[in-house]
């Protein structure tokens, strides 16, 4: 059947797909406009296969908290080029999607792309819609999610990264001083909260470290023990939350801060997503 110039316009309007691409499902689907629109979700579905093996280093990090500051959320939306991921339906589609998970709480990733979106649409459904718009690799590759009697959210520069800290107290300078720290972990990278936090195969590995340096300076080996212990010590201040030195004020540790601060304010957990 004939495909007026108006239909392909419309259809283009609804999807955001190109021109040659309507004028196609629209004639594959007899005019049809639901039916255009599934074919395009279907070649959407092919694009991602095709590149499914393409690296997506891209892409916008997006934290949100919710209005009593007791619950956040941190996802990222990878694409394939920065030219995608700096466009402003994209950051405002990944923006959407960590409203929608900040609303409904998912478990995980897989709940997370099976909630509705739009109409009867999931957000995988609309993922899919967004490849075969872009011809991109495009997916929500990370999702985190933090629950405390505080939580202070951080948004780094061109959304390459977000944190989440999560805090033992409620109030404005527990919220301000958690922004402080949400901004030590994007800048310092710690690897977990406390010492506790750091997994037995990293603490072997440093101690064997430590030793080995320990040789090479030539150190008595009844000595090498506790050279190591003492670098591995060092590597808890350096690596861990709350051991670290404060950037703003490098006298206090950042367990100090927090209690400065606000009394007995301490940080309970924190989440971390950058784009690599």
């Amino acid at each position: 059947m004939a495909i007026s110039a108006q239909d392909v316009k419309k259809l283009r309007d609804m999807t955001g797909s190109g021109m040659m691409d309507c004028k196609k499902a629209l004639k594959e689907a007899d005019g049809d406009f639901e039916k255009a629109i599934e074919v395009l979700r279907k070649r959407g579905e092919k694009v991602a296969a095709k590149r499914g093996d393409r690296d997506a280093n891209e892409g916008a990090v997006i934290a949100k908290i919710n209005d009593a500051k007791t619950y956040g959320v941190i996802i990222r939306l990878s694409s394939e080029t920065d030219f995608v991921s700096k466009n402003e339906d994209f950051v405002a589609f990944a923006n959407k999607v960590a409203d929608i998970a900040l609303a409904n709480q998912p478990a995980d990733l897989d709940a997370l792309f099976a909630l509705p979106m739009e109409g009867d649409l999931t957000i995988q459904d609309k993922v899919t819609e967004m490849v075969g718009k872009i011809n991109e690799k495009i997916s929500v590759t990370a999702y985190e999610q933090v629950e405390a009697p505080l939580v202070a959210e951080y948004i780094h520069a061109g959304n390459r990264a977000g944190v989440l800290v999560g805090l033992s107290v409620s109030s404005d300078a527990a919220y301000d001083a958690g922004r402080d720290v949400a901004m030590q972990v994007a800048a310092m990278k710690p690897i977990a909260l406390d010492k506790d936090g750091v997994d037995a195969k990293t603490i072997a590995t440093e101690i064997e470290i430590g030793k080995d340096l320990a040789r090479q300076e030539g150190k008595p080996e009844e000595m090498i023990e506790k050279i190591a212990m003492g670098k591995l010590n060092k590597f808890y201040k350096e690596n861990t939350l709350v051991n670290q030195q404060f950037v703003k004020d490098n006298k206090k540790t950042v367990a100090e801060y927090l209690n400065s601060s606000e009394k007995g304010l301490k940080a309970t957990t924190f989440k971390h997503v950058t784009l690599v």
